[in-house]
């Protein structure tokens, strides 16, 4: 059994500050129950199944962090993650999938994860075997060594000396225009098969479907042209498949959601109906619906899946919601109970969004910079401009409905249209410098029209 990650929640904070920007209130919480699932696998074996997760709710607007944080807090982890909205089992007419789906989808999410990893291992050992398949689709038929003479042995010889000589001008890149013909296997030639109805219906036609697939028509495989480098990754991708055991994948996967995995269930406020949903009718009996079904996946269930069945029980649940409408306490009062952990999390201000511009690894600018500069446009963001950017974002907010970092991508959008759209049309290197008054140009037409920067902005 794999132990949890072991870094301290000072120590995840510090990740998170990476790619996220404030927030600090909702990066200690789950910082603390991520370092929580360490100290469970430290505690004595009698205790260790009596020590639940703190599911968390994160509370706050859009555009201010809360699936980020979650979703980098699972790849910090390396665990099993999925992120569902709840608002999706709510629609109307909406049948076929049952909020056990997401711990169906979590389990695939993890063998997945698993799979990536075992792949990676015997990477060597596939790209060896890939060579040698490569080889002989490369060396002419009809040229094997021959048997029980010494012109035989002879041509054996040339082949070697052959094929070692075709192995050094692969390896050289020499190859890489020539095309081959290989057979290659058609990803969608096994029958499909969806079944709507009530719960653990949708089982039944995933495994309906395994065992088609394992029938002679399940697998189809046609004979393509195609250069040597892709040649050579499909014939790796085949190998590395070969060579990962899938079974042991499945355990370890099994294993890790039950220990480790991750749901994220954005707009847990939809579900939500002021009164905890005394006298409900209409809508509010699919939201009440909705919270009940999700209780006992909470509290700890099982859920059959194709690779086993899987226990919740040690599953951390992190809900989001808005909460504008509907409060944390319009929840069921079981469903709060289970979720001990509740975080506000503060909208942006003009600060922030600055923050948001320049100072995470993956900020917008950081992004734009590299992508022109694939045009061999050398762009740069001035410290004015980076500030007009962010006081035009949080303008649109203010006016308009806030949406917090997300208007950063319009705004920024807008403003870099033109030079996105001619960058490729542009003679030599080129120096554009986006400050203040650059980006009033572009954007103090819109702007100026109250209707049309609502529209586009």
């Amino acid at each position: 059994m794999g132990s949890p990650t072991s870094f301290t929640p000072r120590e995840i904070v510090a990740e998170l500050d990476k790619y996220i920007v404030g927030q600090g209130a909702a990066k200690r919480a789950v910082a603390i129950a991520l370092r929580n699932r360490w100290r469970r696998f430290h505690v004595a074996a009698d205790l260790r199944d009596e020590v639940m997760p703190k599911n968390i709710i994160l509370v706050g607007p859009t555009g201010v962090g809360k699936t980020e944080i979650a979703r980098r807090l699972a790849r910090l982890a390396q665990a099993p993650f999925v992120k569902v909205e709840a608002s999706k089992f709510t629609e109307v007419g909406y049948v076929g999938r049952d909020v056990d789906s997401m711990i169906r989808d979590l389990m695939e999410n993890g063998v997945q994860l698993v799979r990536e990893e075992q792949q990676k291992l015997v990477q060597p050992r596939a790209e060896e075997l890939a060579e040698e398949r490569l080889l002989d689709l490369l060396l002419p038929s009809g040229s094997a060594p021959g048997t029980g003479n010494t012109a035989g042995f002879a041509a054996g010889d040339r082949r070697d000396t052959t094929r070692e000589k075709l192995r050094g001008m692969l390896r050289a890149g020499g190859m890489d225009d020539r095309t081959i013909e290989m057979e290659v296997a058609e990803g969608s030639a096994r029958p499909t098969m969806q079944m709507f109805g009530s719960q653990g219906l949708e089982e039944v036609g995933i495994n309906l479907q395994e065992m088609l697939g394992n029938l002679p028509f399940g697998k189809k495989t046609r004979k393509r042209k195609l250069k040597v480098p892709e040649a050579r990754a499909l014939l790796v991708a085949e190998e590395a498949a070969k060579l990962v055991d899938n079974d042991a994948v499945a355990r370890e996967a099994l294993d890790r959601v039950q220990t480790s995995g991750i749901v994220f269930i954005d707009e847990i406020d939809k579900v939500a109906g002021p009164g905890g949903g005394a006298g409900a009718h209409g809508p509010d009996v699919s939201r009440g619906g909705v919270q009940r079904d999700l209780l006992p996946l909470v509290e700890g269930s099982t859920v059959n899946t194709k690779y086993g069945p899987v226990k919740t029980d040690h599953v951390l649940f992190i809900a989001a919601g808005a909460f504008h409408v509907a409060k944390v306490s319009d929840l069921l009062p079981e469903l709060q109970g289970r979720f001990p952990i509740r975080v506000e999390l503060d909208s942006l201000t003009q600060t922030d969004l600055v923050r948001v511009l320049t100072e995470p690894r993956n900020a917008l600018t950081r992004q734009y910079v590299a992508l022109l500069e694939t045009e061999g446009l050398a762009l740069s963001f001035d410290e004015s401009g980076v500030q007009e950017l962010a006081r035009v974002a949080q303008e649109m907010n203010t006016r308009t409905q806030n949406i917090g970092a997300r208007r950063l991508h319009t705004v920024l959008e807008k403003v870099l249209e033109d030079l996105s759209f001619h960058a490729s049309e542009a003679l030599g290197e080129k120096r554009i410098n986006i400050d203040a008054a650059y980006v009033r140009s572009r954007l103090e037409p819109i702007l100026k029209d109250e209707d049309l920067s609502r529209y586009i902005l």
